[in-house]
């Protein structure tokens, strides 16, 4: 699970016109079918238990099983199902991809981009990916396409997917390390059908969200001085469904009597300024809000349309997010083509787990993955590629040990918080102190301000908050300078 990168090709996405329906489930042959994955009904073995069939759980259980072992991958819905994201994989979770072997071709829902595109302060920037250590291009595929072609691809390398099954509870040995879990089938509603199994196990990976039964029935509750944030998102139909660059609006602010407002401002790249014609216009009051608004084309018919905030700012939890969301698209959609007649779905709210607010990742026969471990990036929100990168390590923590004497394999195992703290730990540090700053509304003001007329620092910016810094003889001078930062900060402790 080691080695050079190779990242399956994927055509450019060529839907040309908007449409109002989105793909719902593909398998990774591209075929739209519903593969063969029963509730569980009877009691079982594995060598490991994988709760939760989200991007971090599947990517685990395809490592797993790749490898050889016998996996047990719990889904407590059936495919496809959706979730609350951006649909977006940065230049990270694309190499996750890669590694794992997962094909991404346009014609199975996956459509690239180029860059980000980022507005605020009347500034316009685009950013290509910088390349490098990780692939020059990013990508976007809706949750309940994403989600159901991972857990397709753990279960065609040999991971046994149970669907409709639910984690009720954790089962503990006299030493108190966790031997396995308790499950109830449901139905298609979400009803308990009254089967229930048991999968023994002697090891049990939470990958099932941010509210994460399993680690909650272990003990391990959130920590309240780690940053969290939420997300609002809905859908809309867009002519600009193949736009070639993430979009993102780092200027929000709460609904005033005037509105968000806001104009739309100038455009220029990183490579240089250029004018458009349409100038800007004043901003409304108001104070800057510590998150950015989104539109992230899928590439067909459709755009992911939302906005992320971080609970940093006084205001945190006092606005209505929805309203919020409204108003901004009211200021702006006329860019996309978007308004209430456009809206295919009902707008719909999650919250952001950051900063490792779930500690210990390991303990007593229980590993953590992604987001039920607190890995969302307090920079950018994104999850999915700290849910696959987490995955790899576990794996290979596993893996490597799984032949070891049971005393020294228990041991053994505590290396996965170790390799995380030392991979991400100085990452996250940096980011939690960057979510304490842009929650004073003041100094949000005047990073937008003057930060966003700086082409080189805004390269910078989306490296850093991107995670997609080189390394050795790729590494320019703004990654050795991130490099820097991230030696020089104590890491984040996820013990």
């Amino acid at each position: 699970m080691t080695g050079t990168v190779t990242v399956p090709e994927a055509a450019s996405a060529s839907a040309s016109t908007s449409t109002r329906e989105r793909p719902r489930s593909f398998s990774v042959t591209g075929e739209r079918t519903r593969s063969s994955a029963d509730p569980l009904t009877e009691d079982t073995t594995a060598d490991v238990v994988v709760v939760g069939a989200g991007p971090g759980g599947s990517a685990l259980a395809a490592h797993l099983a790749g490898a050889g072992m016998d996996v047990v991958l719990l889904e407590k819905s059936a495919f496809p199902r959706d979730k609350v994201c951006g649909d977006a994989l940065t230049p990270r979770a694309v190499k996750e991809l890669g590694l794992l072997g997962v094909p991404t071709p346009a014609d199975e829902g996956w459509h690239r981009n180029r860059g980000l595109r980022l507005i605020g302060g009347g500034h316009r920037v685009e950013i290509d990916w910088p390349g490098g250590e990780f692939p020059d291009y990013g990508l976007t595929k809706a949750r309940t396409g994403l989600d159901e072609t991972l857990a397709r691809f753990a279960q065609a390398r040999g991971a046994r997917l149970h669907e409709q099954t639910m984690a009720t509870e954790p089962l503990t040995g006299a030493d108190g390390w966790i031997t396995g879990i308790r499950t109830v089938a449901r139905d298609s509603r979400g009803r308990r059908t009254g089967a229930e199994a048991v999968v023994t196990a002697p090891l049990v990976v939470a990958c099932d969200g941010v509210s994460s039964r399993t680690a909650v029935s272990m003990g391990r509750e959130k920590r309240d001085d780690r940053p969290m944030g939420v997300a609002v998102r809905t859908y809309h139909s867009s002519p600009r469904h193949a736009d070639p660059y993430l979009e993102s609006w780092v200027e929000l602010r709460a609904q005033t009597e005037g509105g968000l407002g806001g104009g739309v401002p100038g455009r220029r790249t990183a490579r240089g300024r250029t004018a458009d014609g349409r100038g800007t216009s004043a901003q409304a009051p108001g104070e800057a809000l510590p998150g950015y608004g989104w539109l992230f084309p899928l590439g067909d018919g459709t755009v992911n349309v939302g906005l992320g905030i971080l609970d940093t700012s006084p205001q945190f939890g006092t606005v209505d997010y929805r309203q919020v969301l409204r108003e901004w698209i009211g200021a702006m959609g006329h860019e996309w083509e978007i308004d209430e007649t456009t809206q295919l779905e009902r707008v719909r709210s999650a919250a952001l787990p950051m900063g490792f607010n779930r500690t210990p990742h390991f303990a007593d026969g229980l590993m953590l993955v992604g987001d039920s471990a607190g890995m969302v990036s307090p920079f950018n929100g994104e999850g999915i590629d700290y849910a696959l990168e987490s995955a790899r390590i576990a794996a290979d923590v596993i893996v490597t040990h799984q032949h070891k004497p049971r005393a020294a394999w228990r041991r053994a195992l505590a290396e996965y918080p170790a390799i995380v703290r030392e991979t991400l730990g100085g990452y996250v540090t940096l980011g939690r102190a960057f979510a304490a700053l842009i929650g004073r509304p003041e100094l949000m003001g005047l990073a937008i301000k003057y930060g966003m007329s700086v082409d080189a620092l805004m390269a910078f910016a989306v490296r850093l908050m991107g995670n997609i810094q080189g390394n050795g003889r790729d590494a320019d001078l703004a990654d050795r300078v991130i490099a820097a930062l991230v030696r020089a900060v104590p890491k984040t402790t996820n013990d």
